[in-house]
């Protein structure tokens, strides 16, 4: 089986929630399918099919000691979907982090711009202030030549 087979049937098996409940049980050590059964209001019929996607995908294990029939975690293909989900999680990280990037960018651009406008910036309202003076300042000593 290709690690991609594995992958679909791990998830497949994970889409379910009852068969997640289990196997966060399951994470507490061995137990026996009548106490997994327990929690859930399922038939043990229901849980044994539930047991049966969670083997076939390699995420459990039974065993058979006399009549008991103890189930176990196996982590090994959780292991592989968490690495396959860490390739897509590192993809957008550096997407996120490009963006940001692009972001600040025309932030400091735009700043200029802003900061100039009413309600800009105090110092840059007073550079303003002083530019408008000025022009005024020059326009009443053209006018009074």
């Amino acid at each position: 089986m290709t690690t991609q087979d594995h992958l679909s049937m791990t998830f497949a098996a994970l889409a379910d929630p009852t068969r997640r409940a289990i196997l966060t049980h399951l994470m507490r050590g061995e137990v026996s399918v009548k106490d997994l059964a327990r929690p859930f209001e399922i038939s043990l019929p229901g849980i044994s099919k539930h047991l049966k996607v969670l083997e076939r995908a390699g995420l459990i294990e039974r065993g058979r000691a006399a009549q008991w029939r103890p189930c176990r975690l196996k982590a090994q293909p959780l292991k592989e979907a968490s690495g396959w989900i860490e390739h897509y999680r590192r993809f957008w990280e550096e997407s996120f982090d490009r963006l940001d990037k692009y972001l600040q960018e025309l932030q400091a651009q735009a700043e200029p711009i802003a900061s100039a406008k009413p309600g800009g910036r105090p110092e840059a309202r007073k550079a303003t202030r002083v530019k408008r003076e000025r022009k005024k300042h020059v326009c009443q000593r053209t006018t009074r030549r």
